[in-house]
């Protein structure tokens, strides 16, 4: 019987936006996808840097949306920096909370005490996103962290996109500190391993892959958890960006769709000299890549990122190769 990509894991650790749903709406085949999952006996949790909404509501958001979801399956940055947190410090220490209350329950929850001010001498800081945070919120964060508070962020997303345009994110709150502290933090969000392993670790998967669609936090992120990863070209990313990936950013697997997981994934094979995938043959060189194939093949892609990235294993060029197709398609 044919292997298919979803046969070699036990569960699949999905990123939100641009992988289930864009916008207000679901993308095409990804709810039926997801909901295959169980009859294969796969687990499914979902992966997100929010920080300021509950699992319940993230949760609550999906099933609105068609997806299959519970609380206990959505694993959010506040939880992951509650643990990582936690490692840090003693049990019953006081950490001041600069975020939602979402994540001031998920530190109650670990043994530690909340408290609202440095006045307090907390222990710890834990800085997560949430829209009624001001100018006092930050002052009172930049007087712990300056005072010798253990300092964690829930995540670094610099920017938040909202229906107006693009906000600051939590990672532009957390600059500011860092700015008048001059310390950083421990960040346990993506593109941090510490995410993705909170969510393997309590979906008790043992062989996990990572499906995103940003190379910077989902892939980034899996792949320094150790874990399998799958670009998904239904959001951010294209096949163009994952060419030129950073070295620490390059995916295992370049799909169009969540459905492709229920497939066989071409081998990309090596015959000395150029890299093949399906009916796709690429070569590169120092500054380009050369495809024998279709430029809407999927399989050109796979074959001219194998190709590139064995000419630059260690170190990412400065340009991306400039990408020549010797087979109009």
């Amino acid at each position: 019987m044919t292997e298919r990509l979803i046969d070699g894991y036990d569960g699949v650790l999905a990123d939100l936006d641009g992988v289930v749903y864009t916008g207000p709406r679901a993308i095409d085949g990804a709810t039926k996808a997801l909901e295959k999952l169980a009859g294969e006996g796969k687990s499914l949790a979902y992966v997100t840097n929010n920080a300021s909404r509950s699992s319940e509501q993230v949760a609550a958001h999906l099933r609105e949306l068609g997806a299959p979801a519970s609380a206990e399956q959505v694993f959010g940055s506040a939880l992951a920096g509650a643990e990582l947190l936690a490692g840090q410090i003693a049990a019953g220490s006081a950490v001041l909370v600069v975020g939602s209350e979402t994540l001031a329950d998920a530190v109650r929850a670990q043994g530690l005490v909340v408290v609202g001010t440095a006045d307090d001498r907390p222990d710890a800081v834990i800085q997560g996103f949430s829209p009624g945070l001001g100018w006092k919120d930050l002052a009172e964060a930049a007087y712990a962290v300056a005072a010798g508070a253990v300092w964690v962020a829930t995540n670094t997303d610099m920017s938040l996109p909202q229906e107006r345009g693009i906000a600051p994110g939590n990672g532009a709150l957390v600059a500011a500190v860092a700015a008048a502290t001059a310390k950083s933090p421990l960040v346990a969000g993506k593109p941090g391993a510490a995410l993705f392993e909170t969510a393997a670790r309590h979906s008790g998967v043992d062989r996990a892959i990572v499906v995103g669609d940003r190379l910077d936090t989902d892939i980034l992120g899996g792949n320094r958890a150790g874990m399998a990863t799958a670009l998904v070209l239904t959001g951010v990313d294209s096949v163009g960006t994952a060419l030129a990936a950073q070295v620490d950013q390059r995916p295992d697997y370049l799909i169009g769709s969540l459905g492709e997981l229920y497939e066989e994934y071409p081998a990309v094979t090596f015959d000395g000299v150029s890299y093949s995938c399906g009916g796709a043959v690429a070569s590169a060189t120092d500054s380009t890549v050369t495809i024998s194939g279709r430029e809407d093949d999927l399989d050109s892609w796979r074959a001219a990122c194998a190709a590139w990235w064995a000419v630059h294993p260690e170190v990412t060029p400065a340009a991306a190769p400039e990408v020549s197709f010797t087979t109009a398609g």
